[in-house]
């Protein structure tokens, strides 16, 4: 089950924190995994890969730029013949009171975490549907609206996720007759550079963990990336426009 080999998979903000292990799983799974990052080409990422006999290339990717991802994406499908799986992952957040947030935070954000996850969709579904093949794997958060869980000082992260969440059920509407599957993986607290920005004290850390979270501790990125290689596989067939928590029980407690 799971297998991935004849596989090629893009994962977006690869260079570390979650976006890092969906592309080490991906890879042990048998995909040839393209990382990305806005800055650099991953190329730790790639020799991890590599040195763990899987298949990798990196590039540096803006995902807000349109034109950056066309020329990367273009440039994968010509080489490897295609796109199968897209992870979209890459995201940016930094706490702020509303009252404080200015213009230039807020469409950077956006730009970053909502529309740079559409542009590297379509992107990915313009390749997809010459094969009538895909999965679109797009990380929303369990900070995302419906669920009773905000964060303070996230009003603009929030709304990114939130948004991730309803592009993602329509996106699997409209490309369901091309044989592509979109769904969305919602992150509770993982362990992560990003998480760490919010973090109280460790006693009052300690204690949130033990009243909201039932199985009582902080999530693994892989335990986020397990649920991204199931949907990336042939087991996910039947699976399209969902959203899977993977928080612990925090929704249910």
């Amino acid at each position: 089950m799971f297998d991935l080999k004849g596989k090629v998979a893009l994962v977006t903000g690869a260079k570390n924190g979650m976006g890092k292990t969906h592309a080490l799983m991906l890879a042990q799974q048998g995909a040839t995994v393209i990382v990305t990052n806005r800055k650099d080409s991953c190329s730790d990422v790639v020799t991890e890969i590599k040195k763990a006999d899987g298949k990798a290339e990196g590039y540096a990717l803006d995902v807000s730029k349109s034109k950056e991802v066309s020329r990367v994406f273009s440039t994968v499908a010509k080489k490897y013949g295609g796109l199968d799986i897209l992870v979209n992952n890459a995201g940016i957040f930094y706490p702020k009171p509303a009252l404080d947030i200015t213009e230039k935070d807020w469409d950077q954000l956006m730009n970053i975490n909502l529309k740079g996850q559409f542009l590297c969709a379509q992107a990915a579904a313009k390749i997809m549907v010459k094969k009538q093949y895909g999965r679109i794997i797009n990380i929303s958060s369990i900070s995302s609206g419906g669920v009773g869980i905000g964060v303070g000082g996230g009003s603009h992260y929030t709304a990114s996720k939130g948004g991730i969440i309803g592009m993602t059920e329509a996106l699997a509407l409209e490309w369901a007759p091309y044989g592509i599957t979109v769904n969305s993986v919602a992150p509770g607290i993982i362990d992560t550079k990003m998480s760490r920005k919010t973090r109280m004290t460790p006693k009052q850390f300690k204690d949130f963990l033990a009243h909201y979270v039932p199985l009582n501790r902080i999530g693994r990125p892989e335990e986020v990336s397990a649920m991204v290689v199931f949907l990336a596989s042939d087991e996910s067939s039947y699976t399209t426009g969902a959203t899977f928590y993977v928080d612990g029980g925090f929704l249910a407690a």
